[in-house]
């Protein structure tokens, strides 16, 4: 029905998949499983372990609670469908599926973006004004970042879906790609994609600008901080508890850029896709691993969680 109100024939798409050759299925199939497994497991594991243990209830672990959730979200709506590309002949996706998973996806990235750019100036407020940050960084504070961020992604899901059902689609329908992302499918529209390349390319470069300007200034004021800091304690607590934000930033922010802020050229197509894997898949499994085993309030919480289940 959808199809139809947009002036297009095409009905359903065909995913390709991460890889074409037959030799390397299995093996892909495999990982992309046990990434599936780890990531739900690692983000589960992390979401409870801050919603039972009182000292995690702070502004920080509010923040990664959110950034695992969304985490979450993206193994739902992305893995399930890949995983089908490796045990099928044609990984079919109706038109509003694709629609479907492509809002989602969008939604999430950018609210992404935003959770980690409010982490920074968290961040900031922590090494900066550790003396006013119960004040600046209250629970109602919080709540309007993570609503926020949230709003600001739904606003973005919501833009880069609407100018995507604008388009036709009248007889190619098979996607270069394991998943229905904006660019792979701007290719095989019959009309012009001019004003959609237009549209989501300055949005997804000034989501991109924007955070990374406010996470360097951040962490800019930080150094400065850790600069005058006199005891070598206070410089090792500083980079303990930033180091990790970094880390997921790095990775985030560097594979999508890669990924969105290139042109939309055949050649480019096996990079985007790798570059998509890494923030996809890779990144949301890592999060926990990298806010959970240099962090000792999570091992304190892991180990009174598994006493509370042993006794």
């Amino acid at each position: 029905m959808m199809a139809m109100e947009n002036g297009s024939s095409v009905t359903e798409f065909i995913l390709v998949g991460i890889t074409d050759q037959p030799q390397l299925q299995l093996p892909f199939f495999l990982l992309c499983l046990l990434n599936y497994m780890v990531t739900v497991l690692g983000n589960f594991s992390l979401i409870n372990l801050i919603c039972l243990n009182s000292h995690l209830h702070t502004p920080m672990y509010f923040f990664i609670l959110n950034l695992s959730f969304i985490d979450l979200c993206h193994a739902f709506i992305i893995t399930p469908k890949m995983l089908m590309s490796f045990m099928v002949e044609k990984n079919i996706i109706s038109f509003e599926e694709c629609m479907t998973q492509l809002f989602f996806f969008c939604l999430f990235v950018h609210s992404e973006c935003y959770v980690l750019t409010a982490m920074a100036y968290d961040r900031y407020v922590a090494i900066c004004k550790p003396l006013m940050y119960t004040v600046t960084m209250s629970p109602q504070v919080c709540a309007l970042l993570i609503s926020g961020s949230y709003v600001l992604g739904f606003a973005g899901g919501m833009v880069h879906t609407g100018d995507m059902l604008r388009l036709s689609f009248c007889d190619a329908n098979i996607i270069n790609h394991y998943m229905c992302d904006m660019f792979p499918l701007q290719q095989l529209s019959c009309s012009s994609t001019y004003v959609n390349e237009l549209v989501d390319s300055t949005i997804v470069s000034t989501v991109a600008i924007v955070s990374t300007i406010i996470i360097c200034i951040s962490y800019a004021l930080i150094l400065s901080n850790i600069l005058h800091m006199s005891s070598s304690q206070g410089w090792s607590k500083a980079f303990s508890t930033c180091s990790s934000h970094i880390m997921t930033v790095v990775l985030f922010y560097g594979a999508g850029m890669f990924t969105h802020l290139k042109t939309s050229s055949d050649g480019s197509l096996g990079q985007r896709r790798f570059f998509s894997v890494i923030y996809t898949n890779i990144v949301p499994m890592l999060n926990p691993f990298i806010y959970s085993l240099r962090n000792k309030d999570v091992k304190l919480a892991l180990k009174k969680t598994l006493k509370r289940i042993a006794s």
